[in-house]
């Protein structure tokens, strides 16, 4: 049964949903409302946890709000609110005078876009803070910002080139942005993740690479992820699950006890695997995205991008934030 919980997903909270009827040592939820919005807290303390959930020891912070997905001014702003706030809660007051951003995606491919987007819209001041007028100084953090690209358009790992400015410029926290995937459709563009632990390029598509993390880049991280695509085969899976359902339902009203018996002796992953061989050879590189991506990922992006600045510059608060978008 291991191969049902193989369903692709970035989400610490997805995870332990999947998870949350066995045995979870070493996992501490906690959930916050604010009207439609929702700020679920996963905590791993340990490594039975870590081993539970396939994610490293640290903190998950998931923002969900359904009316992400439209051009919601209210909710957009206190969205950027939440998150600005849940980012100061994990750097924990401590001082970083010197702040990499990195975008991670493919900047042709609207659904992996996100990283490259936020980089354009985010206040960077490394090249102009010997400038600042000195009242200003304490107020306005020296930032970089960087989106390293893919393999497939660079010919370098996204490691390689990130190692390479961490040598150059010592930057004691990092910010890594990423596009991820969901097991959940519902939560495709309404959903905002932050951790603590780092990030993996790639994971969610199946293509993991070396690990942008404080073991191998020795700073502090904080990665920030919204899921935009959901793996096929789980999509098509959801929608068997709701049409075997229904049938079901219409069974019972008829007493077609034969086909009834038949549907409900059909377990999880024996649908689960014979969707995969159906969708085979493109499973492992099919994904899909809502067709409204391209304006959900420009209004995502702005969110990232103003609760990162919001974070990192005292001088700038929710008035100021559209003053700073560059492009």
């Amino acid at each position: 049964m291991e191969d049902k919980f193989s369903v692709r997903t970035d989400l610490a909270l997805e995870s332990y949903q999947m998870n949350k009827d066995s045995n979870l040592d070493g996992i501490e939820i906690k959930t916050q409302s604010f009207d439609d919005i929702q700020v679920t807290i996963v905590k791993i303390t340990n490594a039975n946890g870590e081993k539970k959930l396939s994610k490293p020891i640290g903190n998950y912070i998931t923002i969900e709000c359904p009316k992400l997905v439209k051009n919601n001014v209210k909710y957009r702003e206190q969205i950027i609110k939440i998150l600005s706030d849940n980012i100061n809660k994990l750097l924990e007051n401590k001082k970083h005078d010197n702040v990499l951003i990195i975008g991670l995606g493919n900047w042709n491919i609207t659904p992996d876009a996100l990283g490259p987007k936020v980089i354009s819209k985010v206040l960077v001041t490394r090249h102009i803070k010997n400038f600042i007028p000195d009242e200003l100084k304490n107020s306005v953090r020296c930032v970089s910002a960087i989106s390293p690209g893919v393999l497939g358009i660079t010919g370098l790992e996204t490691f390689e080139v990130v190692k390479g400015i961490c040598e150059k410029t010592n930057p004691d926290l990092i910010f890594v942005i990423d596009s991820l995937a969901a097991r959940s459709s519902s939560r495709i563009n309404s959903t905002i993740q932050l951790s603590n632990t780092g990030i993996s390029p790639g994971a969610g598509m199946g293509n993991k690479r070396v690990a942008l993390d404080k073991k191998t880049l020795g700073s502090e991280i904080i990665s920030i992820g919204v899921p935009t695509v959901i793996d096929a085969a789980t999509l098509v899976n959801d929608t068997m699950d709701k049409i075997l359902d229904a049938m079901r339902d219409a069974c019972e009203k008829n007493f077609e006890r034969d086909f009834l018996d038949t549907l409900n002796n059909i377990d999880s992953m024996q649908k689960y695997s014979m969707i995969k061989n159906i969708l085979d050879p493109y499973e492992e590189n099919m994904f899909v995205t809502p067709k409204e991506v391209d304006e959900v990922i420009e209004r995502l992006s702005n969110i990232i991008a103003n609760a990162i600045n919001i974070s990192l510059h005292n001088s700038i608060n929710l008035n100021d934030i559209n003053r700073f978008i560059c492009k």
